[in-house]
């Protein structure tokens, strides 16, 4: 019996001494019983607006994958590679596509949603319920109800449930497109499966982008706010207790929280939801045009004043974009006389239109503005980011030729069984089979790409890509067109003078 009371004199006497004050056991007491502690002005208290929206939040279970697979121990998500992670409940429930994973075994996902009508429907965010066979939502008085999955969309993370239940609290929908960095906000879910938790901290950062994700089409609020495992589909509030975003992943390079969260903004998220409701799926508008940053030295290359704007790299054969008269080395600057400032500023825009929307694209080519009209198409998922990044088989058939050009590229001739694994057309692009050049290297272009372009002239051999190279000088930055495994890209390469291979 004297142990546990050591301890707790241990306990006593440590907190005493952080304060500096050593005080009798029984004065501290006394102290503390006789003396109101005064409240720290300034400080928010969420208390009284978490009472009123906690009725409105739930949990959801998900039972995930073949029923007749025994139920193991899968591996544990911190293992996974990915650096951006959605969370789910149990530490030995598998990550979603997981590499050798292989089928899924028979697991419980456990994630968090919102009411937001009375008649059942509930937001809660795709990858919870993704290859469910069972989905049950439970509500914060203990009610437990099976739940119907209306309709699920993996590009916004968003899907709708509807529960056989009426009379039920609602969240209030806010306006994300009003969100300003250093306001507060507030999050309410299920970490570990920890009930109704709530955490606050402030947005950090509204419409970013999340190349990780492949979620092209989502401008994501940035927030500090403390989220793990079991907040995926909770709640993102406002001091108003107004839902302004679906809590979604986080950036982690351990799967715990780490101070970076990132939830999916409620007006895209309602827009989704219309949808849904009326076919089950999600259809956004499409271009059909590949994109990509614009740096100060691509914007060089490309003699524009400045690096705003998103520059097509690939059009799609037959697309709105090609009908439209669009050309690779074009520069997006503004659609409907709204600026695009970088790539990732159009996409969510493009894709929030409906299919068959008449836009107007302000673009620059060749230095000169120009205006394009295109007539939105349906957006084809196959055409999305993600696929395989394999580059060029190696040992194709062309003999390698010696370097006879400022950037120091080896080339390599290909011959029809090269192009055509490379889905190019006949007579597009050579091979690169070594780098001699340091500017080259250092752009990030690598043996196995393939040169389609030197600027806007096209090249097809070895002999064509050392002209079209010939007259780079050192200080001058040349744009190449490189295709690597399915996607294509430019590369802005500026030779140094010290830099002859």
């Amino acid at each position: 019996m004297k142990a546990p009371l050591q301890a707790a004199v241990l306990v006593v006497l440590t907190a005493a001494a952080t304060t500096a004050v050593v005080l009798p056991v029984a004065t501290a007491q006394q102290s503390t019983l006789s003396t109101a502690p005064t409240p720290v002005a300034g400080l928010p208290d969420f208390s009284q607006l978490v009472e009123q929206v906690g009725p409105g939040v739930v949990n959801v279970v998900a039972e995930i994958g073949s029923k007749a697979s025994p139920r193991r121990r899968a591996v544990p998500q911190q293992d996974i590679p990915e650096i951006f992670r959605r969370f789910f409940g149990p530490d030995d429930f598998p990550f979603p596509g997981a590499p050798g994973q292989g089928p899924q075994p028979r697991g419980e996902s456990m994630g968090s949603g919102f009411i937001i009508s009375p008649d059942g429907y509930v937001l809660t965010n795709h990858h919870v319920v993704d290859g469910a066979d069972e989905v049950k939502v439970k509500l914060s008085d203990g009610r437990e109800f099976a739940a119907r999955v209306v309709g699920s969309d993996e590009q916004s993370d968003v899907a709708l449930l509807k529960i056989p239940a009426t009379g039920l609290p609602t969240l209030r929908i806010g306006d994300s497109a009003a969100l300003k960095p250093g306001q507060w906000a507030i999050a309410i879910g299920s970490p570990f499966g920890l009930d109704h938790s709530v955490t606050a901290g402030i947005i950090s950062a509204v419409g970013r982008s999340n190349r990780y994700a492949q979620q092209q089409y989502v401008p994501f609020i940035q927030t500090d706010v403390a989220i793990n495992q079991g907040n995926s589909g909770g709640p993102l509030l406002n001091v108003h207790g107004e839902v302004i975003g679906i809590n979604s992943q986080i950036f982690s390079a351990s799967g715990g929280y780490m101070g970076v969260s990132f939830a999916i903004p409620i007006d895209l998220a309602m827009g989704a939801v219309k949808q849904l409701k009326a076919t089950g799926k999600v259809s956004r508008g499409m271009i059909g045009v590949q994109l990509q940053a614009l740096d100060a030295e691509s914007a060089k290359g490309l003699g524009l004043p400045d690096a705003n704007g998103a520059l097509i790299n690939d059009v799609t054969p037959g697309s709105a974009g090609e009908k439209a008269g669009l050309r690779i080395g074009d520069v997006i600057r503004s659609i409907d006389g709204t600026d695009i400032r970088q790539s990732s500023d159009l996409p969510p825009i493009v894709g929030a239109m409906a299919p068959g929307t008449k836009v107007t694209l302000g673009i620059l080519r060749d230095g000169k503005a120009k205006d394009v009209r295109v007539t939105l198409e349906e957006l084809d998922p196959t055409l999305l980011p993600g696929a395989s990044q394999q580059q060029m088989p190696r040992g194709p058939k062309g003999r390698a030729e010696a370097s006879a050009n400022p950037l120091g590229l080896v080339g390599q001739d290909l011959d029809a069984d090269d192009r055509r694994q490379a889905g190019l057309k006949p007579g597009e692009g050579v091979g690169i089979a070594r780098i001699d050049g340091l500017a080259a290297r250092e752009a990030g272009l690598q043996p196995g790409d393939i040169v389609l372009r030197v600027g806007s002239e096209t090249v097809a051999s070895v002999s064509g890509l050392d002209r079209a190279l010939a007259g780079v000088k050192p200080g001058q930055t040349v744009m190449l067109l490189v295709r690597r495994g399915n996607q294509t890209r430019f590369f802005a390469v500026t030779p140094r003078a010290d830099d002859a291979p």
